[in-house]
């Protein structure tokens, strides 16, 4: 499990080689007590906070900390310090970035994500015939900038960075706006806003990226990439740009459950907070959305290479397949039989 500290004042610490965390409810003091062996990751948000004796029994059962914005964007993470990584393959991840394999892999995640683009519009189209016109032409439109971007042929990344840029851009346009329309009019939204949200879909969006960017650095972690060594996002980001590289054919995990949280009507007004500025999930909206996006994650399985896996391990395996690849052989090693994903790599 995923242990989520968000309460403001809330405590995490260490009593009788357990977890304890103390929260205030409703002016009740409440104590929850948590053994690590059933705790993957802790993620705290703004306003919480922990002691060291925590700190030492996570690291001690191999349980990362992250630390989160108030919007569910990571700040940081402790982790123990012997991460599944070998010199060879952060070497071969620095000459990518330079060469045509760099482009190689940033056109195959791009086009990754527009397709799962749409075959979600597609899913979704099945059960909206009134609107099957519409959805059809919003499709191709998508469509058309995928063609475009798999008709690229450039020596390295720098050359093509711009055009796929254009191209993934403009069909995210036509994406989030495709979703907006098919939402009750209550909901609908005008485009993408990120930090802050300006609207309550997209601050559900924007949480559940947050939780979906620590998941991808914890894979790329342990298959041995270097999270801030990215190819497309090197020169716009100061920050885990091979995390933005490598999240885009992801992000569609995070947009069916959020969208599915919408279409049900499942959400209101009383799962955010108004900012000066723009909107933000509250401790009620996060709580909604972890309890679906969890076992999403986690537990349903989807067919990957013929065989069922969680999304996550999905994520993971991806990130044990890029590794391979970039030192171009076979790894079958500890961290692959801990997941049990001894399939190709």
């Amino acid at each position: 499990m995923q242990l989520f500290i968000d309460k403001n004042g809330a405590f995490l610490h260490v009593k009788d080689a357990m977890f304890e965390v103390v929260f205030n409810n409703e002016g009740e003091k409440k104590k929850v007590v948590i053994p690590p062996s059933k705790v993957t990751t802790i993620i705290l948000n703004a306003g919480t906070s922990l002691s060291s004796d925590s700190v030492k029994l996570a690291l001690t059962n191999n349980i990362d900390i992250i630390f989160a914005e108030y919007d569910g964007m990571p700040l940081g993470r402790i982790w123990h310090s012997k991460l599944g990584s070998t010199t060879k393959i952060r070497k071969q991840q620095l000459i990518a970035s330079l060469n045509n394999s760099g482009f190689v892999f940033v056109k195959q995640w791009i086009i990754s994500k527009l397709d799962n683009q749409i075959d979600f519009l597609t899913l979704l189209k099945k059960h909206r015939s009134q609107q099957a016109e519409y959805l059809d032409f919003q499709i191709e439109t998508i469509s058309k900038s995928l063609t475009n971007i798999k008709n690229l042929k450039c020596e390295n990344i720098e050359e093509a960075a711009e055009l796929i840029r254009g191209n993934e851009g403009f069909a995210g346009k036509i994406y989030f706006e495709t979703l907006s329309k098919l939402l009750s009019k209550e909901y609908q939204f005008n485009g993408r806003s990120k930090r802050p949200a300006l609207d309550m879909f997209n601050a559900f969006l924007n949480y559940a990226y947050g939780i979906l960017y620590s998941r991808v650095e914890k894979a790329l972690l342990i298959a041995g990439i270097d999270p801030y060594l990215g190819f497309l996002h090197r020169d716009d980001y100061n920050q885990k740009s091979m995390v933005f590289d490598f999240i885009e054919p992801f992000r569609t995990y995070a947009d069916e459950v959020v969208y599915k949280l919408f279409t049900a009507k499942k959400v209101s007004n009383t799962h955010i907070d108004n900012l000066s500025v723009g909107v933000s999930l509250n401790s009620e909206g996060k709580a909604l959305l972890v309890e679906k996006f969890m076992p999403f994650l986690d537990e349903d399985t989807i067919k990957f290479k013929n065989k069922n896996f969680t999304r996550q391990n999905v994520i993971q395996q991806t990130a044990f397949n890029f590794a391979g690849q970039l030192i171009n052989r076979k790894q079958k090693d500890e961290a692959l039989e801990k997941y049990d994903l001894l399939g190709d790599v």
